[in-house]
């Protein structure tokens, strides 16, 4: 918020990270229902919107969907910032869902022919409908490959590779890719 940083989405659990130990996905949504009420106190405390984009939501156990629910309603209002956390979140997914739902349109008669079909309305399908698309993605561990996040919206984002694990990752690595961003990236999208 301190750079001027509107949105921020970050990849909490995939929907390929359900196939982890049974023990190990257990542990991860115990944490998210031990941090989903912190994380309500803290966003209320500071003005934050918390979005909760999954595309696999009904395979959350129930106590983390409740917990995801009562988080973003309490913070619905909110306007200051908005997090938008990727939670059993996979962007072939995503897209698929898009589909369908265009699919559904087009036999109720909502759309009318293929060419009615725009890049704004899948946009308006996605989890993410209403949001800009990402101007920056920074990938962290090392590694140089999307893994399945946002995968229609980073079409154009600026991609920083960081070497560090995430919790190793400090606001000044962020202020870094931040300032690499607005000083030295022209955006030109294809132009």
């Amino acid at each position: 918020m301190a750079e001027n940083v509107k949105i921020l989405t970050v990849y909490a659990f995939s929907t390929e990270n359900w196939s982890r130990s049974e023990r190990e996905v257990e542990l991860i949504m115990k944490i998210f229902v031990r941090y989903c009420e912190e994380l309500r106190t803290e966003a209320l405390a500071h003005n934050i919107k918390v979005n909760v984009l999954s595309t696999a939501r009904e395979k959350l156990p129930v106590n983390v969907q409740e917990g995801v629910s009562r988080l973003t309603s309490s913070t619905s209002h909110c306007t200051s910032f908005t997090l938008n956390i990727c939670l059993s979140y996979g962007g072939r997914g995503e897209i698929v869902h898009a589909c369908r739902a265009v699919a559904s349109s087009v036999v109720a008669g909502e759309i009318n022919s293929p060419e009615d079909v725009t890049e704004e309305t899948i946009a308006n399908c996605l989890t993410t409908a209403g949001l800009p698309d990402p101007d920056v993605l920074i990938r962290t561990s090392g590694e140089r490959r999307l893994s399945n996040f946002l995968l229609w919206q980073v079409a154009y984002a600026e991609m920083f590779f960081v070497e560090r694990e995430w919790p190793e990752i400090t606001r000044e690595d962020l202020v870094d890719v931040i300032r690499g961003y607005a000083e030295g990236r022209v955006r030109r999208f294809g132009r």
